[in-house]
């Protein structure tokens, strides 16, 4: 125990959490000894400590030893010179030990952060709350979604989470549900407002509503709405540069951030269209009527309407796709998002074609064999990409 080499390679167990309790009393009853003090802490002490630290790769070991080798070091050289100060020889103990937790800390909050980035950019359905904790939502789960100060503020069972109309919040607080490829869920608001979410949305939503604000959420990505009706506080979903305003109504927004257009397909009642920068004005704003889409350019905010099937944009709530007169590049991208898949294609030619196609809920396979059938494409699947030649 007196060599460095037998020192070390004990200690670096000890800071991985490695060391028995013969072990751990070893490096207990050493430090004891050569600082001549009892006030270093117990291994039971020691060892709830390094209990929240999780493990660690033997480089960052190495580290946190180098860091504890060096500052014994220091604090032996400021203990010979002052041997009339014990209290600087606790002191030294003090110093190892924080190094040992404090770089534990950083490394378990670096491994958090690290975790959290993997769930958001992860395969699951997650909800981010106020504060800025993240939940995994599971569709076989039943849980209560809870706010900061652990007060329960909707539930959720199976594919949906219901928001409490009687939470006594005063305040906006918003929550963020995100919904991966693949996949997609459903939410009732605090108002009653049912909200289906396609693969690949983000939605930014209150908690509750607060009687003297207007009831806005923040959508990117492709979701259906069925608002219940308030005529004093108007429902509004802010897509990228567009709001759309309802009192009460049925209606499929589809804004996701690589397309070029934001569509809005009216089902019931009535829908106005304007700008962000805009104030909302009946007499101005574009007014959609039942069974028409409003398509909103991006790039210089122009607004067109038309009549449409609206069949054809709520297919996707039940698991089935509709293509009409859509570019085979725009099919791609549906395809890449209901199916969470990645899809390459050389074939230039095809890329331009346009299509009137319709699936039910059917394997990827099938729908590329319809292309082959049409076009003879040459296609190969490998995991989750798709590589069209």
């Amino acid at each position: 125990m007196n060599e460095n080499s037998e020192l070390q390679k004990l200690l670096h167990k000890f800071i991985l959490n490695q060391c028995n309790v013969e072990e751990s009393n070893e490096v207990v009853a050493y430090y004891r000894k050569n600082n001549l003090t009892t006030d270093f802490p117990t291994v039971d002490d020691i060892k709830i400590l390094l209990a929240e630290t999780p493990q660690m790769d033997s480089s960052t070991a190495d580290k946190i030893f180098s860091n504890i080798l060096s500052q014994t070091k220091e604090t032996e050289a400021i203990t010979v010179e002052t041997k009339k100060i014990p209290i600087l020889k606790y002191l030294s103990i003090a110093a190892t030990i924080l190094v040992i937790l404090s770089i534990g800390w950083s490394y378990q909050h670096t491994l958090l952060i690290e975790k959290k980035a993997q769930i958001l950019n992860g395969d699951e359905i997650t909800l981010q709350l106020a504060n800025g904790d993240v939940q995994i939502i599971s569709g076989t789960k039943k849980t209560q979604v809870t706010d900061s100060e652990g007060n329960i503020v909707a539930s959720h069972n199976g594919n949906k989470i219901a928001y409490d109309t009687e939470t006594s919040l005063e305040k906006l607080v918003y929550n963020t549900i995100k919904i991966p490829y693949g996949k997609r869920f459903e939410l009732e608001l605090s108002d009653g407002t049912i909200v289906h979410l396609n693969s690949g949305t983000t939605l930014k939503y209150p908690v509750k509503f607060i009687a003297s604000e207007n009831r806005q959420v923040f959508l990117d990505g492709e979701a259906f709405f069925d608002v219940t009706k308030d005529k004093k506080h108007p429902f509004v979903v802010n897509a990228n540069n567009l709001n759309v305003r309802v009192l009460g109504t049925h209606f499929n927004v589809s804004s996701y951030p690589e397309d070029a257009v934001t569509d809005v397909v009216l089902v019931e009642g009535s829908v106005g269209l304007y700008t962000t920068n805009e104030k909302f004005d009946a007499n101005k704003n574009t007014i959609l009527k039942p069974g028409y889409k409003g398509s909103f350019n991006k790039k210089d905010s122009h607004i067109e309407t038309k009549a449409v099937n609206t069949d054809i944009y709520t297919a996707w709530m039940e698991g089935r796709l509709s293509f009409k007169n859509m570019s085979f590049t725009d099919i791609t991208k549906k395809l890449e998002r209901h199916y969470n898949v990645t899809i390459v294609n050389h074939n230039k030619k095809l890329a331009n074609e346009k299509f009137y196609a319709s699936f039910g809920d059917e394997p990827i396979e099938k729908v590329l064999s319809y292309f082959n059938d049409l076009h003879g494409i040459n296609y190969t699947i490998k995991d989750n990409e798709i590589l069209i030649k």
